[in-house]
């Protein structure tokens, strides 16, 4: 360090005595960046604890400065620095000395350990959300069945109340006198009317309480997750850093590419206060510095080119970076000649990459310089990538969980545009179904949640893409581009979410949005952060291990470099069938349990399953609902089996649809009346499940061949 600061006194003497010339020549100040540059180097060497006098060769004037104390190691200098600085701060007064000591130095691991830990507490907090999301549904429940007891003990109350003014009427006739108090006093139905009364009202106390605690205990959770939040927020904003701190390492790198390749160019600093995380920052390092030396190689022209073109002869390259919601977006723009479209199709034709026959555009074709071994130089040289190739470029920002894109234009540049996650421990998702596996997707690539009837659906499907705000989304089914075999087409409304990343847009149906939440990013190992579409993984709090993907990527992936190595008509994922899906089997019941069992035994057996609580709520689902079958019971508050049978039988777009009446009434009154309004089957309760299931499948076959 006392050495360092020698040659820093040098330096800036050499400063001084420059300053006093009126017009200074360029190379006094090449040589001047050159040593600030090897002073630069030296410090980050001896923070690695290495020797800076044979880590790299020093020029005569500047190594006659350590000449006197070559044989001392940096080790010794950083350690009798720390001792003195040690000795400075205990001859400190008291209160100056508590002030330095404020100051804590923690292990970066720690760091690492705590925010994993405070993201198990987000893990485990989502598992307490989801217990009590489910209890909220059975309260729900539990209030239905509340206010239908009610109903059906008023009726109670009114049917033996008139029971009893019937009975002394006919007293009366008879010239009997009976006393109404007396006969009520003797009355069992009104004594048991009582009971169930004050029964039901304990249970309307019981349910208003346990709504009460519900309330209490998502109060107390919204709470935690709020102080939960902070802590992770606190964590992570000691891991972040500034985009700073980078700022002297590339400036160096374009000052030492530029002066070896003898071009000129002039590197620009945006949003340098930008923070992203430690090891984000660390691990794109590398990348970004083989993209700036390939913007001086390939990029910027030598100066008389320049020049012959309309151009500075001093090339410009910015580095912009901007914090937009979860991510980081870093651009990476120079002004040189562009991309060599016609050269790096050359050469992917040549590699056995694209078909000779087959043009694609300048988009796609720039994906080809990402492919690994891909190189349009007519040389290897060790400037422009330092035997790291674009290829790895994109891996190391793809095991980030970014994204990199490129636009160019011949004669005005070229841009990187890469997007990193802020931090690599919590962001915000959706959850997903596809098939019986569950999905995540980071909240900021999805820019709309559409959802089709089936008709719809097919229409978009045939035409393969979806148009919304004047911009085109490839539409694809996401299991088949996770090499898995496609659920059918649902008969209900079908989601499709339209997602962007960077600039490339996709449109991806699912099966079901299941809702957003905020995840804890955990590492998925090097054997699935090599994969596209695959940014990390998350942990559920029932110990479900979630992917966490980038949809797009998949898309583009597979109709972009594959594209001149298969027919076109292999493009289409799915097939545009109204009727592809599981038959639809609708229950309407008034009964929680009903309802409950026989969705779980329909379930179980292949079929797709609506419920509707009674007449009402079903024929409202009718509106956008085809089921294939109807299991009807007859009893329901607001309208009865027979009401919504007859308005099923004088719809058009409905008559055809077979009902099958499920119903304690067994009377042949009962029988005869629903098979006069159209219902095709009568059966009473309790059923057979192999006679019902013999039934539906023989009545949704017949709806499928018709």
């Amino acid at each position: 360090l006392m050495r360092l600061g020698e040659l820093a006194h040098v330096l800036e003497a050499r400063i001084n005595a420059i300053d006093e010339i009126a017009s200074p020549p360029p190379k006094d100040f090449d040589e001047i960046e050159e040593r600030v540059d090897r002073f630069s180097l030296s410090l980050e060497r001896l923070a690695r604890g290495e020797d800076i006098l044979e880590a790299e060769p020093i020029d005569v004037p500047v190594a006659a400065v350590f000449e006197h104390q070559k044989d001392k190691p940096a080790a010794l200098a950083v350690i009798a620095a720390a001792a003195q600085e040690r000795s400075e701060r205990d001859a400190l007064p008291p209160e100056l000395r508590e002030a330095r000591s404020a100051l804590l130095r923690v292990n970066a691991d720690s760091i690492d350990r705590f925010v994993n830990e405070a993201g198990e507490l987000s893990i485990a907090r989502s598992r307490i959300e989801s217990e009590l999301a489910a209890f909220r549904r059975a309260m729900v429940d539990l209030t239905e069945s509340i206010a239908r007891m009610r109903a059906q003990l008023r009726e109670v109350e009114i049917a033996s109340e008139s029971a009893m003014q019937s009975t002394i009427k006919a007293k009366e006739e008879h010239g009997e006198t009976f006393d109404p108090l007396e006969f009520d006093r003797f009355s069992r139905m009104q004594e048991l009317t009582r009971f169930l009364a004050e029964s039901l009202g304990d249970v309307i106390t019981l349910h208003q309480g346990l709504q009460k605690n519900l309330d209490e205990a998502e109060l107390a959770l919204h709470a935690q997750a709020r102080l939960n939040r902070e802590l992770q927020q606190g964590l992570m904003g000691v891991r972040l850093v500034p985009l700073g701190n980078l700022a002297d390492r590339f400036y160096r790198v374009v000052r030492q590419t530029a002066k070896d390749l003898d071009k000129k160019a002039n590197l620009e600093l945006k949003g340098t206060r930008t923070e992203l995380d430690r090891s984000v920052l660390e691990k794109i390092t590398g990348p970004f510095e083989h993209l700036l030396r390939n913007a001086v190689a390939h990029g910027i022209e030598i100066p008389s080119e320049r020049v012959r073109a309309g151009k500075p002869e001093i090339g410009e390259i910015a580095i912009d970076a901007v914090q937009r919601g979860n991510e980081v977006v870093l651009t990476i723009a120079d002004d040189g000649a562009g991309l060599n479209f016609a050269r790096i199709r050359e050469k992917a034709v040549e590699g056995g990459l694209l078909a000779p026959d087959v043009e694609l555009p300048e988009p796609q074709l720039a994906q080809f310089i990402f492919m690994s071994g891909f190189s349009t130089a007519a040389e290897v040289t060790q400037v422009a990538g330092r035997g790291v190739g674009m290829d790895v470029v994109k891996n190391e920002i793809t095991s980030l969980g970014g994204r990199v894109e490129i636009t160019s234009a011949a004669g005005r540049g070229t841009t990187f545009t890469i997007t990193l996650p802020l931090t690599l421990a919590v962001t915000q998702a959706v959850m997903l179904r596809a098939g019986p596996t569950v999905y995540a997707v980071p909240s900021v690539m999805i820019e709309q949640v559409q959802e089709y009837k089936a008709q719809h659906y097919a229409d978009v499907l045939a035409r393969g893409e979806i148009e919304w705000k004047a911009n085109r989304y490839p539409l694809r089914s996401l299991l088949p581009l996770l090499g898995e075999i496609d659920t059918p087409t649902p008969l209900r409304q079908i989601p499709v979410l339209l997602l962007k990343s960077g600039v490339q847009r996709a449109a991806i149906r699912v099966d079901e949005i299941v809702g957003n939440r905020e995840v804890v990013v955990k590492t998925i190992g090097p054997q699935l952060s090599r994969l596209a579409g695959v940014a990390g993984a998350t942990v559920l709090g029932n110990g479900q291990v979630v992917l966490i993907l980038n949809p797009v990527e998949l898309v583009h992936r597979e109709g972009a470099v594959m594209e001149g190595s298969r027919p076109p008509a292999a493009a289409p994922v799915l097939v545009a069938d109204e009727k592809s899906g599981a038959p639809l089997v609708m229950v309407v019941d008034d009964s929680l349990t009903v309802r409950k069992i026989t969705s779980r035994m329909l379930a179980r057996e292949g079929f797709e399953v609506a419920t509707a609580k009674d007449g009402v709520d079903a024929l409202q689902q009718l509106q956008d609902l085809r089921p294939d079958c109807i299991l009807l019971d007859v009893e329901m508050p607001r309208m009865d089996g027979f009401e919504f049978a007859r308005n099923v039988r004088a719809d058009a777009g409905t008559k055809s649809i077979p009902i099958i009446m499920i119903t304690s009434r067994t009377a042949d009154k009962h029988r005869n009346h629903a098979l006069e309004i159209g219902v095709n089957e009568y059966m009473g309760k309790p059923y057979q499940e192999d006679q019902l299931l013999a039934l539906i499948r023989r009545y949704t076959q017949e709806a499928a061949i018709a």
